[in-house]
């Protein structure tokens, strides 16, 4: 298993090694060994999976102090385009986004750490994707920033405008109205 930093500090692209032959595929997808050994968490207690159709765009969320989530997300169908946005006041990376193609086929995974916002569109006709968090789901705890914030100037792939979001999705506010309120 393959772990990079990426250019926002604690984000980590995950690559697997997948064993290829004429019955499919294998990959090792979280072992506490290699994740130790790159000072990835050890520990998640909720698992999460979606299903979308191509142009859904899920995000951008987060979960509010004490119960923000580190994330490890990854795709078992289909094909994403996921971005994580830094949220953390003290970093230096604060208020940038960082955007990784995650699919079935290259079998990349991302670890985004708690204070990060997080989001991805399919981009494939359909998408399985899978979540697996170090904190549960907190409804009084959950935030979120609109996804086209012309703020953060997140280049989505290949859409002026996605086809399917949530209610919620469409009302975030946008970067600068929460930024004073932000404590990661």
């Amino acid at each position: 298993m393959k772990t990079t930093p990426l250019p926002l500090n604690g984000l980590i692209l995950i690559e697997p090694r997948v064993f290829e032959d004429d019955r499919g595929w294998f990959y090792e997808s979280f072992s506490e060994h290699e994740f130790a050994r790159a000072h990835l968490p050890l520990r998640f207690v909720q698992d999460n999976v979606s299903r979308s159709i191509r142009g859904t765009l899920r995000g951008l969320h987060f979960q509010k102090p004490p119960h923000a989530q580190g994330k490890m997300v990854c795709v078992l169908e289909g094909t994403v385009f996921d971005v994580a946005v830094d949220l953390r006041k003290g970093s230096p990376t604060f208020g940038h986004w960082h955007g990784e193609e995650l699919s079935a086929k290259n079998a990349r995974a991302l670890y985004i750490p708690p204070g990060f916002a997080h989001g991805f569109c399919a981009i494939s006709e359909t998408v399985v994707f899978f979540y697996k968090c170090t904190a549960g789901y907190t409804p009084s705890a959950e935030g979120g920033i609109l996804w086209s914030d012309p703020s953060l100037r997140i280049r989505w792939p290949s859409m002026s405008e996605p086809k399917r979001l949530s209610e919620k999705d469409l009302q975030w506010p946008l970067f600068q109205d929460i930024e004073a309120s932000l404590d990661f």
